[in-house]
């Protein structure tokens, strides 16, 4: 296993382009933490890497580009002969909050536990996954055996919902794998709801269930502009909000991404849980303030977190 300085970074499951009325943006939640995870990562030797499926199309040869261009190994992109690569229609509302129609079926939805896929589960530090890239039996069996194959890595199941491409057995059997939770607000009411939980319980009693039940070793739960709370051993840690100011153009794709990315850095960093908060507060808010899921992260932002690493 790489030592703590020189960490492995997962994200597993769908790559896509998010397709605005104006542009194509590259996305998918697994490929925005992998990409932000890599530009932490690169300050103190270690690395963000995508473990997806793409398509042998103009899009799919378009993600491999724009991601060696950040600097990103596609070591662990398969390519598949007839699936096209993943898209997503987003529509934002008046202020900036997006809803999402995705092609389907793509070529994430076809994602194989081949050899390196093995390889890399058993040699990864910390791995991300969510529901949208176990909508089909057979992505979802081979992120399911990825996890079974990387028992000591930290396995963030960022539950990330969208349209109707969960059921609570999913989330249930996720819970089960995971070491570590992320939910947004509306996600934690309808996950509790799901799994049959008394809707009148206040956010810390939910925590506490989820902690418990699933043996979590920590729940970060998302509040938009109030920051990240993030729960473990039953103390709760808010870190320091953070604002920046907005692009005319700024929409929230990603900003949870960037999130889960500072809470995977601080945590295999052995950061403080508050200090973990703000850093991903800081990379969330400073997201949500530029248009599009993967805007490179600014200089400054990336020197405070290697000066924190330290």
């Amino acid at each position: 296993m790489p030592s703590r300085s020189q960490s492995l970074i997962v994200g597993l499951g769908e790559s896509l382009f998010d397709c605005f009325p104006d542009r194509e943006v590259l996305g998918g939640a697994p490929l925005n933490v992998a990409l932000h995870a890599n530009a932490l990562l690169g300050l103190v030797g270690g690395r963000g890497v995508v473990a997806t499926r793409i398509g042998r199309d103009e899009l799919g040869e378009r993600l491999l580009r724009e991601l060696g261009d950040r600097g990103l190994d596609t070591s662990f992109v398969q390519i598949d002969e007839r699936l096209p690569t993943g898209r997503v229609d987003v529509l934002l509302d008046s202020a900036g909050d997006a809803t999402y129609q995705f092609l389907t079926p793509s070529a994430w939805d076809a994602l194989e536990l081949d050899a390196p896929l093995t390889e890399l589960a058993r040699s990864c530090d910390a791995v991300v996954f969510g529901t949208l890239g176990q909508r089909d039996k057979a992505s979802r069996e081979a992120i399911q055996s990825f996890l079974l194959d990387a028992p000591m890595a930290i396995r963030l199941f960022d539950v990330n919902l969208r349209q109707d491409f969960y059921s609570a057995e999913i989330i249930d059997r996720s819970l089960r794998l995971a070491s570590a939770a992320k939910f947004n607000e509306d996600e934690l009411t309808i996950v509790a709801r799901l799994l049959g939980l008394d809707p009148e319980l206040k956010v810390g009693q939910s925590t506490a269930f989820f902690l418990k039940r699933y043996d979590l070793d920590w729940l970060a739960l998302t509040r938009g502009p109030r920051g990240t709370l993030l729960v473990a051993q039953d103390r709760h840690h808010a870190g320091e909000e953070a604002t920046f100011p907005q692009d005319s153009k700024a929409d929230t794709v990603g900003a949870g991404d960037a999130c889960s990315a500072g809470l995977l850095y601080g945590s295999l960093r052995g950061w403080p849980q508050e200090k973990t908060a703000t850093l991903a507060n800081r990379l969330g808010a400073y997201v949500a303030s530029r248009p599009g899921a993967t805007p490179k992260l600014p200089a400054d932002l990336l020197a405070e977190a290697g000066v924190q690493s330290q």
